[in-house]
């Protein structure tokens, strides 16, 4: 009787997989935790107010906040006012990275989010449902010499969520609101060395434009980006992982071609897997260090995308073979809006930069609504999970009580199977409780722990450790699922050969020549005795 390697491999076999598969684990973790710096870095910028003493406003002229070529500045609006100096004049000035540093295209990508200093002043107070209007241009250069190049320009309104903790009075004119940190731009790649912000706020009495945002005093910016060190690491994790996962793909594919019947369901869709994983894995984000790509951060949302619904389809798919039941393919259909977690304004920021989707109301409903579906959609996919796979130890235990009518051989072999199987459904139920637990974990600050001598990098090392789990995890399934080429009943004595009347057929495997055998037929599939 010919089955998969997780029947037929010794247990001394597969115990010595199972520890070097765990120690590749604690590597992945470690190497996040010890070895990579925490995955992105936020720089804190304050605005230069620079003067446009030019009468009609020039598109190509920049504003420099430092250096040479330097622009005539103001300490604050009080000067602007002694010197008879229009808001409209005014130029937030902003310079992307801080003096004598660079950017580089390790970096990956450059996240800005906005705050402004308002005072309150019983006079200008900031009105309901205010809207900031911003005319914002970036530019950039690799040089310090070069002249400036002009990257985006856009008109872009913010809308203004401030409290004002204080009694409204004349004695605390002057106290800042408490204003909510605004998405202000996003770049998703960093190809230059040096950037350059130039913010105008127009005023319009006539078109009221930003009337009732009170008194802006300043405009600050953090740029966040991925550090270079994190970058390196997670290259490398890629390059590695790759040929790995290759590899094992082709084999296992290959093991499947040999065998004198199609492939099922099941065997296609672990190649399937293999496949999503080997699409993710591949590195091509070392192109982006080297050319101006501005689309990875779109294909790296559509390549992670296509693996998480492979993989949590592959996960029920797997539990419902077992469970003899189709409510699989209904649950499915219910959890798309888990599948797509990324929201669609990437694609808009290829060409603005400065659009966000938390800019108005409705887009901001529609953001709030995609995470909430996806977070009850997350919730329900691993429960209705355990639901499975407890339904399949239910089903095998029912099925146990034939284990004692069998020879003393027999029944230690199958025992055996079924220990195995379900110790491989807890580890599939465990990598979907971590995957879960990764996605609430990356949504937090940033953390490390000190140990020691060591500062441990949290963020950093669930970032690699959940990645190398997926690619151990489908390592394993592809290896432990392949056709065996031992058979287990050539091992047994003339003797026992009349003991295939005992065989209820229990594995989740499919590799017998006539379809399911081993437990796969003792959960319900093709049950014989």
């Amino acid at each position: 009787m010919a089955g998969a390697i997780i029947e037929n491999m010794s247990t001394k076999k597969l115990v010595i997989v199972g520890v070097i598969l765990l120690l590749f684990q604690a590597f992945s973790f470690m190497v996040g935790g010890l070895i990579a710096p925490s995955p992105t870095t936020a720089v804190h910028y304050l605005a230069t107010k620079c003067v446009d003493t030019v009468k009609h406003h020039q598109s190509t002229k920049w504003f420099m906040p430092w250096g040479p070529n330097q622009c005539d500045k103001i300490r604050d609006f009080d000067e602007a006012m002694a010197k008879k100096i229009e808001a409209n004049n005014i130029v937030f000035a902003v310079h992307i990275p801080l003096p004598n540093k660079e950017m580089s295209p390790w970096f990956q990508f450059m996240l800005v989010i906005l705050q402004f200093d308002i005072a309150f002043k019983m006079y200008n107070q900031i009105e309901d449902g205010a809207l900031a209007t911003i005319d914002v241009g970036l530019a950039y250069r690799d040089d310090t010499l070069s002249e400036w190049t002009e990257m985006a320009h856009s008109i872009e309104q913010r809308k203004l969520s401030c409290n004002f903790t204080t009694t409204k009075t004349y004695e605390n004119e002057g106290r800042y609101y408490e204003c909510d940190l605004l998405p202000f731009m996003e770049l998703g790649n960093v190809a230059h060395k040096y950037y350059l912000l130039n913010i105008r706020l127009p005023v319009s009495e006539r078109k009221k434009i930003n009337m009732g945002i009170g008194e802006i005093k300043d405009i600050r910016l953090v740029g966040i980006h991925q550090n270079g060190g994190f970058t390196k690491v997670w290259f490398a994790m890629k390059t590695f992982l790759t040929p790995s996962i290759l590899i094992i793909m082709v084999w296992y594919w290959r093991r499947i071609t040999l065998m004198t019947r199609p492939p099922v369901l099941l065997e296609k869709v672990i190649f399937a897997l293999g496949l999503c994983m080997t699409f993710i894995n591949i590195p091509v984000e070392w192109f982006s260090v080297g050319f101006n790509w501005t689309w990875m951060l779109l294909f790296g949302d559509i390549r992670q995308g296509i693996f998480y619904a492979m993989l949590l389809s592959f996960w029920i798919i797997f539990c419902g073979e077992l469970k003899h039941t189709h409510t699989h393919t209904h649950f499915l259909r219910h959890t798309g809006p888990f599948l797509k977690y990324s929201f669609p304004t990437r694609g808009v920021q290829l060409k603005n930069p400065f659009y966000s989707i938390w800019a108005s109301d409705v887009g901001t409903e529609l953001a709030m609504a995609f995470i909430i579906v996806a977070g009850i959609c997350a919730c329900l996919y691993f429960l209705f999970l355990c639901f499975m796979v407890f339904q399949v130890f239910r089903n095998i235990s029912g099925k146990r009580s034939s284990l004692p009518a069998m020879s003393k051989a027999r029944r230690l072999h199958y025992e055996g199977l079924i220990f195995r199987f379900k110790f491989l459904m807890l580890v599939t139920l465990t990598c979907a409780a971590m995957t879960v637990i990764f996605f609430i974990i990356s949504q937090v600050n940033e953390g490390h722990w000190h140990w020691g001598d060591y500062t441990v990098q949290v963020n950093s090392a669930f970032f690699t450790g959940i990645y190398g789990m997926w690619n151990l995890y489908v390592f394993a399934i592809m290896f432990l699922y392949a056709p065996s080429h031992k058979r287990y009943g050539d091992e047994q004595s003339s003797g026992d050969a009349g003991a295939s009347g005992e065989d209820i057929q229990l594995t989740t495997t499919i590799t017998h020549v006539d379809g399911p055998t081993e437990i796969y037929k003792m959960t319900g599939k093709e049950a014989q005795e």
